[in-house]
């Protein structure tokens, strides 16, 4: 009893003073009393001034609940203040707006379609091709707009006049042919002070020729321009005075220039073939082989028919010709017997066969393979585009589909390879049967008449013996 009763006492006594007991070590009951009761005094003195310290925060907080609730009541009277105030503000707004709307009129209705006017022309005026000859024309409507939006002012008889002649001044312009001093920004980035010539609100032109694009306030020229008589023409109209002159016009309206610049952007054959890639040039490639090996092919057939057809009516055999090599055999061996014949000849058909169909197999593997490739480029180039936009992501629509654009261009020219490839393998397949089937006819021809041949002297060698065998019996007679 008096064993556990040390142990209790020992582990209370590690319990309350740990920290001392890590350094000190009792050595005695006595000593290990002390230093218990050394840790009950550290220990109710912490307790004393942790309750000290939760009193004073106790008291703080009872004392910000009360300031709290003191501001939150003069907020409410605040409060109570400010609505009285508002509603009377509101009444006396409403009345006011009545009083203005009385005195206006039919000054309300006037400035709603001046207003609408006044903005669509804006709109217009910062794309028009007729604000490069006429700048800052939209700074007069901005102030407009806002004297007739606003309750404090009103525009003048002059201003509404001066909207008036901007609206005749647009329209009027549209259809002249003008040429004045402008600043044109060359693809390059420079600028330079040249003669513009502005063809209504359609088109606009440099002095030199050079078709132009009017935006963010800017004329600029077109890093590509046209092809075919477009700048031909249009340096004829800048250096004409007067007079009718040829001139290709962009019809899309006032921001002049924008579907001719889609047009001229549009990419041209070589460069969508160059979309291609690596697989576009292996099958363009592919198919200037397919093209030349059956062009080739078909000449040699060519030739070859030519002499088949000489030596059909020939009476001797030439052996520049398969038909003339088959025809050798026949002269060769007058004597031979007829399956022996017949055997050789095949032997020289089967000899000249290969020769006429030689690389045909090989168009036809690349008619096959051709689509094939094409795909496989087009699933690359998807892959590429989609990882783009993975990673850029689908706001631009434009780039989403030139890039698919691009993928499909392999197939195209995949398409485009096979297809004249099958075409030109039947021809040469068809014209290599023609020869085919000539030699076979022939060389049956051979057979046949040999047969026949040898068959007359059959007969008329057992005709011979029947004779002789009955004038046998009328001589023993």
């Amino acid at each position: 009893m008096n064993t556990s009763l040390f142990k209790a006492s020992v582990l209370v006594a590690a319990a309350t003073v740990s920290s001392w007991a890590s350094a000190q070590e009792a050595q005695s009951l006595g000593q290990l009393l002390k230093l218990v009761e050394k840790g009950q005094i550290a220990e109710a003195s912490d307790n004393r001034s942790r309750e000290q310290k939760f009193l004073t925060e106790k008291n703080n907080q009872r004392q910000a609940l009360k300031n709290a609730q003191t501001l939150r009541t003069e907020k409410e009277k605040l409060s109570a203040q400010l609505e009285k105030q508002f509603e009377v503000n509101e009444r006396l707004l409403t009345d006011k707006q009545g009083q203005l709307k009385e005195r206006m009129g039919n000054l309300t209705e006037l400035f709603g379609h001046l207003t609408s006017t006044a903005g669509d022309l804006r709109s217009n005026f910062e794309n028009s091709l007729i604000s490069s000859q006429y700048p800052n024309r939209e700074v007069f409507l901005d102030e407009l707009i806002s004297k007739m939006s606003s309750s404090e002012q009103l525009p003048s008889i002059v201003e509404i006049e001066r909207l008036w002649f901007e609206v005749q001044r647009e329209m009027t312009e549209s259809g002249r042919v003008v040429s004045f001093t402008a600043s044109v920004v060359k693809p390059d980035g420079e600028q330079f002070e040249q003669q513009a010539i502005r063809v209504g609100s359609f088109n606009i032109v440099s002095d030199q020729g050079q078709y132009l694009q009017f935006s963010n306030g800017q004329l600029t020229e077109l890093a590509r321009q046209p092809s075919g008589p477009y700048l031909e023409w249009s340096a004829q109209l800048a250096s004409t005075d007067s007079g009718m002159s040829a001139f290709g016009i962009d019809p899309t309206g006032p921001s002049g220039g924008s579907y001719l610049s889609a047009l001229i952007d549009s990419p041209t054959l070589l460069e969508r073939w160059h979309q291609g890639g690596v697989i576009g040039y292996i099958i363009s490639g592919v198919g200037v082989f397919a093209l030349l090996l059956g062009l080739f092919r078909l000449l040699i057939l060519t030739f070859v028919e030519r002499r088949v057809s000489a030596q059909v009516k020939a009476e001797k055999a030439n052996t520049n010709n398969p038909l003339g090599r088959v025809l050798k055999v026949k002269e060769d061996n007058p004597e031979i017997d007829l399956e022996a014949l017949e055997l050789k000849l095949s032997e020289t058909v089967l000899h000249e066969v290969p020769k006429l169909e030689k690389n045909l197999s090989l168009l036809k593997i690349i008619a096959a393979i051709a689509p094939l490739m094409g795909l496989l480029g087009t699933v690359t180039g998807m892959i590429i585009t989609f990882q783009a936009i993975t990673i850029f992501g689908a706001g631009d629509p434009k780039a989403m589909a030139g890039g698919i654009s691009g993928a499909l261009v392999t197939t195209v020219l995949g398409l485009v390879v096979a297809i004249p490839t099958i075409l030109i393998h039947t021809v040469v397949n068809s014209r290599a049967r023609k020869i085919t089937g000539i030699l076979v006819e022939q060389s049956t021809g051979i057979i046949a008449a040999r047969s026949l041949t040898e068959t007359k002297k059959i007969t008329k060698t057992v005709i011979t013996e029947s004779t002789a065998r009955q004038e046998q019996p009328e001589a023993a007679v």
